[in-house]
């Protein structure tokens, strides 16, 4: 990316359970904390949406007339009861529709919404386009480790019965990804599996095995699901099915350690006064759970930068998604993942 340049983020305002109040004060936040910190690269961010409710809370928050925001009218909402197919078609003035044209014309440089995933998805691989290589875009998602830094997930959900072919596209994707984000030199790559032996697992486990055995990628082979937190592997692989429940288990277990904590907290003098000294130390533990710090899980595969968010994500998670995108244009890694599979063929 050129020095000084302004980078432009396209926001769906209306695709999440709270829209479009929290995507629209994510993104003040946003603008406010490039304002602060002057390390930050300037960007300018586009609200897609119901332009009438966008500018009654932009006049709300004193940024009607920002130089940073403008909007582009979107009557339309694909919700997360629709069809990503049919809504595809048949909704054209989406606000999702609208925002993934204006990446595709170029427009902006990357686009993020917290609306329908697999219209997310269907969308994003129609308009923008697969690169050429990658059979099926993946999403993918860190989790916190014992190593003190994070593991990358992939597949969390894009695709939930994998060939062995999409297992290794993923393992190729996943790793550029963890080298381009977290600059690990060369990230070791695990195949989720249900034992560390060669031989466990499906057909589609052990063909995957084999070819990521005689890649150029650092394999160390098959990693159980006590291996993840532990950080046994940068990167581990498995298919979206699985890789799902995975996610959704780790949110549920935050959401049981705060329940917890308040139960405990409320039986006594004696366990409020603990509550008080533990609650800060177990928030900074399990904070890389927490879906808000990392805002968005990254669509990648396609040919561009999309970041799909949690419906229920708050403003402080919209200005991570957006943030997300922003390191992924500022690091290339859509142009990297191109380069890895012209270099395969």
């Amino acid at each position: 990316m050129e020095d000084n340049k302004v980078i432009r983020i396209a926001v769906d305002v209306m695709g999440g359970d709270f829209a479009p109040s929290n995507e629209i004060l994510g993104v003040l936040m946003t603008l406010d904390a490039i304002k602060n910190d002057s390390t930050k690269t300037p960007i300018k961010i586009t609200l897609v949406g119901d332009k009438q409710k966008i500018e009654t809370i932009l006049s709300d928050n004193n940024a009607l007339n920002r130089e940073d925001i403008s909007i582009v009218d979107a009557q339309e909402v694909i919700t997360m009861h629709d069809d990503p197919v049919a809504a595809l078609k048949i909704k054209r003035d989406s606000s999702m529709i609208k925002g993934m044209e204006l990446h595709k014309e170029k427009i902006v440089d990357g686009f993020i919404s917290a609306g329908n995933t697999g219209a997310m998805l269907t969308t994003a691989t129609m308009i923008l386009g697969r690169i050429n290589g990658v059979t099926r875009p993946t999403i993918g998602a860190f989790l916190p480790t014992a190593k003190g830094h994070p593991t990358f997930l992939i597949d969390i959900g894009a695709t939930v019965e994998c060939h062995s072919r999409f297992l290794y596209e993923y393992a190729v994707i996943g790793s550029i990804f963890s080298k381009a984000i977290l600059g690990i030199t060369n990230p070791s790559v695990g195949l989720l599996n249900v034992g560390s032996e060669d031989s466990k697992g499906t057909n589609e486990h052990h063909d995957t095995h084999k070819s990521l055995a005689v890649s150029n990628l650092n394999f160390i082979g098959n990693v159980e699901g006590n291996d993840i937190l532990l950080g046994k592997s940068d990167v581990v692989v498995t298919d979206g099915f699985t890789g799902n429940v995975l996610l959704k288990f780790a949110e549920g277990f935050l959401s049981l350690m705060k329940i917890s904590v308040k139960q405990y907290s409320e039986k006594n003098e004696y366990t409020k006064k603990n509550s008080e000294i533990i609650v800060p130390v177990i928030k900074d533990i399990l904070g890389g759970f927490n879906y808000e710090e990392y805002g968005g899980t990254p669509l990648l595969g396609v040919k561009g930068t999309v970041i799909i968010g949690h419906g229920s994500s708050t403003p402080k998670a919209i200005m991570n998604m957006i943030f997300s995108a922003v390191s992924a244009i500022e690091k290339d890694v859509c142009n990297k993942i191109e380069l890895a599979f012209k270099d395969q063929k």
